[in-house]
C-alpha cells in the first residue's frame, strides 16, 4: 500500500475512532452490552473503510505517477484522462497540455532532424562533387607542369646548341679570317 494510500486511510480510521471514543466516553453508563457488540464490527468496518477510501483516493495518483514515468522516458503519445473536476481533474489538463507540447516538440524536432540529415547529404555529395573537380584540376596543372618541365629541359638543350653553334661560328669566322689575311 502507498504512503498516499496509508495517509488517507490513516486519517478515517483515526477520525473514526475518535468519534467512537466520544460518543462511548458521552454515554458510557447508559450504552448496553449490546452496543459493545455493534461496536466491534463497526470498528472493523472502519479500519476496512477507511483502507478503501485511502485506495479509491490513490489510485488516480499512481496512475498519473505511472504515466508521468512514461513521459519521462520519451512515450509522449501517453495521457492521463480524468472526469473528475477538482484538483485532480485540474492536474489531469495540465499534465495533458505538458504531453501534447512534448509531443509538438519531439514532431519538430523529428521535422528539423529530417531537414538536417538531407540538408547534409546534399553538402557531402557537393563537398564529392568539388573534391573531384580539385583532384582533376590537380592533376590538370601536373600534367601542365610536368610539360612546362619538358619544355624548359628541352630549352636548356637548345641553348647548350645554340652556345656551341656560336663557338663554331666564331672558330669558323676566326679561321675564315686568317685564310683571308
Amino acid at each position: 500500500m502507498s504512503s498516499v494510500s496509508l495517509k488517507v486511510a490513516y486519517s478515517i480510521i483515526i477520525t473514526g475512532l475518535f468519534i467512537i471514543v466520544v460518543f462511548v466516553a458521552a454515554n458510557y453508563e447508559v450504552l448496553a452490552y449490546n452496543f459493545y457488540i455493534v461496536l466491534i464490527p463497526l470498528t472493523a468496518f472502519l479500519f476496512l473503510f477507511g483502507f478503501a477510501m485511502g485506495q479509491k483516493f490513490s489510485l488516480p495518483v499512481k496512475e498519473l505517477l505511472k504515466d508521468a514515468d512514461y513521459l519521462s522516458k520519451g512515450n509522449v503519445n501517453v495521457r492521463f484522462l480524468s472526469k473528475d473536476q477538482d484538483e485532480l481533474g485540474q492536474l489531469a489538463k495540465v499534465f495533458n497540455k505538458i504531453a501534447e507540447g512534448f509531443e509538438k516538440s519531439k514532431s519538430e524536432v523529428e521535422a528539423l532532424d529530417t531537414k538536417v540529415k538531407l540538408r547534409t547529404q546534399t553538402l557531402e555529395e557537393i563537398i564529392k562533387v568539388l573534391e573531384q573537380k580539385v583532384k582533376n584540376r590537380t592533376l590538370e596543372f601536373q600534367g601542365t607542369l610536368d610539360k612546362l618541365e619538358q619544355t624548359q629541359v628541352q630549352l636548356g638543350l637548345r641553348d647548350a646548341e645554340i652556345v656551341d653553334l656560336n663557338k663554331k661560328i666564331e672558330e669558323l669566322t676566326a679561321k675564315k679570317s686568317k685564310k683571308n689575311k
